[in-house]
Formats: structure tokens, C-alpha cells, sequence
């Protein structure tokens, strides 16, 4: 057993090459080897949104506060609120983030192929962001 205590992880700044506007990773335990999964809180300020991306094996959101937005390829922008939970099946094309005008937090769990849990795409213009 291993416990990781809460503020023993730094918080990371989420990279401009897979984000828009300001958004923060706070990362959980990922466990060693064999696991292959890995978990963040990542945080949205207004406006804020992932490139799009998809992943190899899926992923789970679980939507911890504010509202969001999700949208995977080929669908509309759906709203998202605490409680929610989101599966994008593997390989899936999506992207998500706060609204534009509200903060939106979630837990994301997916897991590693290859050594990467995510394949990271194009960003989301603002004209498919404000649509």
C-alpha cells in the first residue's frame, strides 16, 4: 500500500501545445508498472479547452465543478456539470473544456498504449469552440 498525501504533488501548468488559454493539471497517484493507468484533476479557467486528441484505449471525465463543454468529432458541443461522468470510446476525436464564460474542473483517468495515454491532434478553433 502506498498513500500519497494531498499538496506532495505539484500542480502543473497545462502545455500550449495541447491547450487553449489557462488551464492547470493536478496530478493523483498513477501507480508503477504493470498499472498503465493514469489520473489528473485538470482544471479550466473560462474560455480555456484541449486541442483536439484522442486515446488509444479511451478515457473517463468525471466532472468535479463548474460547467463544461465536450465534443467529439462529427457531433454537437454538449454541456457538462459536477456529477456528470463522460466516456470517449478509444480512439474517439474530441476535445473539452469550461465554457466561455464559466471554470469548469474533472477528473480524467485514462490509460497508457505504448507508453502514451493520449494522441494529441490539432487545437480547437474558436469558431468551432464558440459553435
Amino acid at each position: 500500500m502506498e498513500i500519497k498525501r494531498i499538496g506532495t504533488q505539484p500542480s502543473a501548468k497545462g502545455p500550449a501545445d495541447w491547450f487553449t488559454g489557462t488551464v492547470r493539471i493536478d496530478p493523483f497517484f498513477n501507480p508503477p508498472e504493470p498499472s498503465q493507468v493514469t489520473t489528473a484533476l485538470v482544471t479550466f479557467e473560462p474560455g480555456a479547452r484541449t486541442a483536439w486528441h484522442a486515446h488509444p484505449l479511451g478515457q473517463m471525465l468525471i466532472v468535479t465543478a463548474g460547467c463544461g463543454w465536450v465534443q467529439r468529432e462529427g457531433s454537437p458541443i454538449e454541456e457538462i456539470h459536477p456529477g456528470d461522468t463522460i466516456w470517449f470510446a478509444p480512439g474517439e476525436k474530441h476535445w473539452h473544456g469550461a465554457t466561455a464564460t464559466t471554470a469548469m474542473s474533472h477528473i480524467a483517468i485514462q490509460e497508457k498504449q505504448n507508453g502514451s495515454p493520449v494522441d494529441w491532434l490539432e487545437h480547437v478553433s474558436d469558431i468551432q469552440y464558440c459553435n
